[in-house]
């Protein structure tokens, strides 16, 4: 038995330069360490971040409180514990913890110890990370969700949608799909260019040209496509993330136009998107609690493209639960920190996966060079990869790995079904 002799964590920075929390576990003179990402729109079903708000030194920002915790309790509550039995360490930071939401040593604690101690036991049986997880054979690879525009709280421009989105759907491989990326995020670059607008990019790598309307987003991604030689809508579509939470006043949404409007009109104008642009994924496309307009939306766009929960779900399993019985969805994002321990995340893909829903492995908005989403994404044979755009290095690392990965299996690589 491999025991745990020590964990210590300390404060690192992530992608937006704001303090986070980095676990280092040690066991047969080994160790391995993780960093715990951040959000930039966080939903209120999500598990808490502990930050030090009274430290004006870090603007309320540093984790210093959450570093004390690990080095002391937690690495005390873990010493001699069996490295490889991950559900019993994880139960041990649920049970420490003791609260819903993780609100004692905050999510961001927990999750730095919980991926460090998973990364150490595969590195101890000399096997790689994404053969530790439910898959043992036969790995299905994850399709690239690349983010190409930035708008809502990723960027200072005035579109109302977070995320414009594409995905290469008629790949055969990962490094067709990354490639096929490629072209169009050039092309697109050339295009805002030619219309003298800046090609910086925001939080997720995603262009941030001043457009205001989402239709000259949508306008600019198809051109893109086109100029690159593929058709929108089959070789590559062009998926969406609302973050509709940021947009909901008094049961109402602002997601076409600035002035809110209710669900059924919002639906509406979604259809017209969707037809018009091809469309192939929604992601929270309605406020996390809005589940009569979820189910609505549901039925009546009738299953034709993925509706996936982030905000609504925040990888909860008892949120699943209600959302699979009220049919708000076909497929939900997993974000590690939103639960707060990779048990708790495995339980929650497992269960979306025997309900039938599509599985999307994703990123968040503060991001650090660590991989691991990249090997759980394979490790579960998920879907599809939010890891942003084809730019900045903590977003690339990712694809970079899933390749890595891809080139491991050799012959076997198969990608995952749409």
């Amino acid at each position: 038995m491999s025991k745990i002799t020590k964990v210590i964590a300390r404060q690192v920075y992530d992608s937006r330069g704001n303090p986070t929390i980095e676990a280092e576990v040690f066991a047969n003179n080994m160790k391995a360490r993780a960093i715990c990402p951040s959000g930039a729109s966080i939903g209120s079903h999500e598990a808490f971040e502990k930050r030090d708000i009274s430290n004006k030194k870090y603007l309320g920002k540093s984790v210093l409180k959450a570093v004390k915790l690990v080095n002391t309790k937690i690495s005390k509550k873990l010493k001699n514990q069996n490295i490889h039995n991950q559900e019993k360490i994880d139960y041990i930071l649920i049970k420490l913890d003791g609260t819903k939401q993780k609100k004692k040593f905050g999510a961001n604690s927990l999750l730095a110890v919980s991926m460090a101690v998973k990364k150490l036991s595969a590195r101890i049986k000399k096997i790689p990370l994404y053969k530790t997880f439910l898959i043992k054979k036969n790995f299905k690879l994850p399709y690239p969700l690349m983010n190409v525009i930035n708008g809502g709280a990723h960027s200072n421009n005035g579109l109302r949608m977070q995320e414009f989105m594409i995905r290469p759907d008629k790949a055969k491989s990962v490094a067709e799909a990354i490639r096929m990326c490629f072209l169009v995020i050039n092309n697109l670059k050339a295009l805002i260019k030619k219309r003298g607008e800046s090609t910086s990019v925001g939080d997720e790598g995603g262009f941030s040209p001043m457009i205001n309307k989402n239709e000259d987003a949508l306008k600019l991604i198809v051109k893109s496509i086109e100029n690159s030689g593929f058709k929108n809508g089959k070789d590559i579509s062009i998926c969406l993330d609302v973050a509709a939470n940021e947009l909901f006043k008094k049961n109402k949404y602002s997601i076409h136009t600035k002035k809110f409007t209710s669900a059924q009109k919002t639906i509406n104008e979604y259809k017209k998107l969707i037809n018009k642009f091809k469309i192939k994924s929604i992601e929270d496309p309605f406020a996390e609690n809005d589940w009569t307009s979820w189910n609505k939306f549901m039925k009546e766009i009738n299953k034709k493209i993925q509706i996936v929960g982030d905000d609504l779900y925040a990888t909860n399993l008892q949120r699943l639960k209600v959302g699979f019985l009220n049919q708000s969805s076909n497929a939900i994002l997993i974000k590690l920190n939103q639960i707060g321990t990779v048990t708790e995340t495995i339980e929650v893909i497992k269960f979306a996966q025997n309900i039938g829903f599509k599985t999307i492995i994703s990123h968040r908005s503060g991001e650090s060079e660590d991989t691991f989403i990249a090997d759980l994404s394979v490790g579960t044979n998920s879907n599809q990869i939010k890891s942003g755009s084809l730019c900045r290095s903590e977003r690339v690392a990712k694809y970079n790995q899933i390749l890595r990965i891809e080139e491991s299996l050799g012959k076997k690589a198969k990608m995952s079904k749409l």
